[in-house]
C-alpha cells in the first residue's frame, strides 16, 4: 500500500509539471474582440452633398430645386414595380446626373433609344388592345378597348416623329424683315448687291394687251429715301395760300367795300 501510494504521487507531481497553466492557456485561446459594424443604410434615405459654408437649411432648399432629385423623386414613386422599393435613391440620383452630363456634352444617344423603346412599348400596347377589341362580344367593352388602342397607336406615332425631329432636325424659321403685299402681279427682289429694291411687274398670259406698259421699273435707293419733313405754311409776311388772280365783281361775287362809320356797330 505505501507504494503504492509513493508511485500515484511522483505521477500526480509529473502531471502537475507538464501542466500548462491555466492563464496561459486562456491567453492563447482568446478570440479576438470583433470590430462593430456599422448599421445598414437606408436606401430611400438621400444623401445631400452640400457646399462649404452652407448651412443645413440651405443645403435642404438647394436640393429641392435640383431637376436630378426632382426626377428621381417621381421616378421612385413610380418605379416600385419594376426594380422593388429597395432601390438606393442617392445611386439613382447619381446615374441622373450622369445623364444631363451626357446630353449637356452633345451625346443624344441615350434620349434616342428611350424614343425607340416608348414607341416599340406603345405599338405593344396597341397590338394587346386590338386583339382584346376583336375578342369583345358587346358593343360598350369593343369600342372601349378600341379607342384605347387607337390612342396607344397615335402616341407612337408622336414618339417617332419626336424621334426623327431628334436625329434629323428641322431647319431654323425664316424671320422676313419685310412684307410686301400687293393686289396686283408684283415682284420684289429683295438683297441684291446694289443694296437697291428692284420692283418690276410681269404681265401673265390672261391679262389684257399693253397691261404691263402702265407700268415702269422702278429703282430706288433704301438708303437715300428720306420722310420730307414737315414746313410751316406762309412762313413769310404777306404770302398767301390763294396765289390766283382776283375774281371780277357779279352778282355772285360782288366786290366789297370798306363799312362806313354810321353801318358799325
Amino acid at each position: 500500500m505505501t507504494e503504492k501510494k509513493a508511485v500515484a504521487k511522483k505521477v500526480a507531481g509529473n502531471s502537475a509539471k507538464n501542466a500548462t497553466p491555466k492563464a496561459t492557456l486562456n491567453a492563447r485561446t482568446k478570440t479576438p474582440p470583433k470590430q462593430a459594424t456599422p448599421p445598414p443604410r437606408d436606401p430611400q434615405a438621400l444623401a445631400l452633398d452640400g457646399q462649404q459654408g452652407d448651412t443645413f437649411p440651405q443645403t435642404k432648399a438647394k436640393a429641392a430645386t435640383k431637376a436630378s432629385i426632382n426626377a428621381v423623386m417621381v421616378i421612385n414613386a413610380y418605379q416600385s414595380n419594376i426594380m422593388g422599393k429597395d432601390v438606393d435613391i442617392t445611386e439613382l440620383v447619381t446615374s441622373m446626373r450622369a445623364k444631363f452630363k451626357a446630353v449637356n456634352d452633345g451625346d443624344l444617344s441615350n434620349l434616342e433609344n428611350m424614343l425607340v423603346g416608348q414607341a416599340t412599348a406603345l405599338q405593344t400596347m396597341f397590338t394587346s388592345l386590338a386583339q382584346r377589341a376583336a375578342s369583345q362580344e358587346y358593343l360598350k367593352q369593343y369600342q372601349t378597348y378600341t379607342v384605347l388602342a387607337l390612342k396607344a397607336q397615335a402616341q407612337s406615332r408622336a414618339t417617332i416623329s419626336a424621334l426623327a425631329d431628334l436625329k434629323y432636325p428641322k431647319q431654323a424659321a425664316t424671320f422676313v424683315n419685310q412684307a410686301n403685299i400687293s393686289s396686283g402681279h408684283q415682284q420684289v427682289n429683295n438683297g441684291s448687291s446694289s443694296g437697291q429694291t428692284d420692283i418690276s411687274t410681269q404681265t401673265s398670259a390672261h391679262q389684257k394687251p399693253g397691261f404691263s406698259e402702265q407700268y415702269t421699273q422702278v429703282q430706288a435707293s433704301a438708303g437715300d429715301f428720306q420722310t420730307a419733313p414737315n414746313k410751316l405754311l406762309e412762313a413769310q409776311d404777306a404770302k398767301r395760300l390763294d396765289i390766283g388772280a382776283q375774281a371780277a365783281a357779279g352778282r355772285a361775287n360782288q366786290g366789297l367795300e370798306t363799312v362806313g362809320a354810321v353801318h358799325r356797330a
